[in-house]
């Protein structure tokens, strides 16, 4: 999708590491950075004879425009050059940037924003936005710039197409190589729903499974390596248990993608669980790709 790369900013630390990540993500796309702080609204419920709470005499608009001023001058020595807005757009954070992500590129956030509750992984604007946003979403966590590769989690399901496409697109404009990497057990034979571990659990032929996972990871992977074939792919078929290989690997990544739900997700989930998993426990930025509707 054309359009700008927007970022949600707070103050926070992490919303500035995210805010490093756009700049640069906007500098490869030759896109514009839309920086974005969303004044949350303020109840219109106060007790008889109270006074009307204004965001101006507690000094709220000049911190606002502090955190949006240091997010532009970051922006700025990160990625010299880029067209650069910065805008105050009244809502609650989820309901803003959802809605600005219709017309977006790339969202992108930090993992944790001042609201977010000690000892909490993950900022319920991350994850929301991860669940709900029209364009693909980076959550920045670690090292907002780490070396490696892009890794791409496959899964082989229709709805993990998008985050493949993007992976491959996301992969040519870093000239960065591409780790696909498809984990299996045997729960991934699909009428396997008996206890046990999916290591161990003798309920099919290990063999023949890793030859039919190896066919969905080349059938997968074979339209984009025709279509970019200037992005060198490594194929990596791991058995294991599905969401610590992936936290493992990202621990080599620049940037982990992956889709919202793969063939194990719940009907009616908006986030399947290896996508949370990654969002809360990755070591690099996690881009989200919803699948095509």
């Amino acid at each position: 999708m054309n359009g700008p790369v927007i970022v949600g900013v707070d103050g926070s630390v992490s919303s500035l590491d995210a805010v490093g990540f756009a700049a640069r993500a906007a500098r490869l796309r030759g896109a514009p950075l839309r920086i974005v702080h969303a004044a949350g609204r303020i109840s219109s419920h106060l007790p008889s004879g109270a006074t009307p709470w204004i965001p101006t005499d507690h000094g709220l608009d000049s911190m606002v425009q502090g955190a949006l001023v240091r997010a532009e001058e970051r922006a700025h020595v990160v990625a010299p050059g880029i067209e650069i807005t910065r805008s105050v757009v009244p809502g609650e954070p989820l309901e803003v940037l959802e809605i600005e992500s219709r017309s977006a590129a790339l969202a992108v956030v930090g993992s944790r924003g001042r609201s977010a509750f000690t000892g909490l992984l993950l900022g319920s604007t991350a994850a929301h936005l991860a669940a709900h946003s029209r364009c693909p979403v980076t959550v920045v966590r670690g090292d907002p710039a780490p070396p490696g590769p892009v890794v791409l989690a496959v899964d082989g399901s229709p709805a993990g197409q998008a985050a493949v496409e993007f992976a491959f697109a996301e992969a040519a404009l870093r000239k960065a190589p591409l780790v696909a990497l498809h984990v299996w057990n045997t729960w991934s034979e699909r009428a396997y729903e008996g206890p046990g571990d999916p290591l161990t659990a003798v309920v099919v032929d290990a063999a023949h499974l890793r030859q039919a996972e190896q066919h969905l990871l080349d059938e997968t992977l074979a339209p984009c390596q025709e279509a970019r074939p200037e992005v060198t792919v490594e194929k990596r078929l791991v058995r294991s248990r599905i969401r610590p290989a992936l936290i493992d690997a990202s621990g080599q990544a620049q940037l982990m993608v992956t889709g919202t739900r793969g063939h194990g997700g719940f009907t009616g989930l908006l986030l399947g669980s290896v996508s949370q998993a990654l969002l809360h426990h990755a070591h690099c930025p996690v881009t989200v790709v919803r699948g095509k509707e």
